[in-house]
């Protein structure tokens, strides 16, 4: 693993990690102009290395790596960390990218891309308001689930759920809506950003792992706190 490239006053961590040196150091160049500490990896296990000793905020993470591939990377760090997984693909590489996402990540950006445009797109992560809170919101209860906003944890049947930070976005978001069906393209705008483009089936992917994961509890039937309103989107079940 490489040594820093930062600047003074950093304003989130990010890693780098792609086996095609030059760009990688390249990347953390442009992100520590921007102001950001920035440490490249270049293989699988020294990633999860770096994601354990620096702690990343976000992780900029290539799927063809040496030793462990970028999506099993994904899903080990899934397991102790929650950093924002921002994956990078070949252009029309739909089987991979939903691969990535189902192993835990949180977005994507295409392979050849805009150097500026990926660390615009960190930058927006790091600036967004958790799940638009402000103020101290109270936990908001549908049936054995509670979502505590203000704590950014939820719980099923008094059990707290391990959720990525976007999968909490995205339900803390329904919870403070639980009347109103927001679209796929809304709930974009809200959780990653009005300026993101790509597939809207990004949605779909992370709502899915929701479900899974609330339904895991004794008694619970997966996806009966999410509603699909076909041919509009997702609400809060009102059970």
């Amino acid at each position: 693993m490489d040594a820093d490239v930062a600047a003074p006053g950093p304003v989130g961590r990010v890693l780098v990690v792609d086996d095609e040196k030059p760009l990688a150091v390249m990347v953390a160049t442009y992100l520590s102009r921007a102001g950001y500490a920035a440490k490249v990896a270049h293989d699988g296990p020294s990633a999860l290395e770096a994601v354990r000793s620096i702690v990343p905020d976000v992780m900029v993470l290539d799927l063809g790596l040496p030793g462990l591939d970028g999506i099993e990377v994904c899903r080990q760090v899934r397991g102790f960390s929650d950093c924002y997984v921002l994956m990078l693909t070949a252009r029309g590489d739909e089987p991979n990218k939903l691969a990535g996402l189902a192993a835990g990540a949180d977005d994507y950006i295409t392979k050849p891309f805009s150097v500026r445009e990926l660390v615009a797109r960190v930058g927006v992560v790091l600036r967004r308001p958790r799940a638009a809170v402000t103020g101290m919101e109270p936990a908001r209860v549908f049936g054995e689930l509670e979502v505590d906003v203000a704590g950014r944890e939820a719980r099923v049947a008094g059990e707290p759920v391990a959720l990525t930070r976007t999968e909490f976005e995205l339900l803390a978001v329904l919870a403070m809506r639980p009347h109103q069906v927001l679209t796929r393209r809304q709930l974009i705008d809200i959780v990653w950003s009005p300026g993101w483009v790509g597939d809207e089936r990004l949605v779909d992917v992370h709502i899915a792992h929701l479900r899974r994961k609330l339904g895991n509890a004794p008694g619970i039937r997966s996806g009966e706190h999410i509603d699909t309103v076909r041919g509009v989107g997702y609400r809060m079940a009102a059970r």
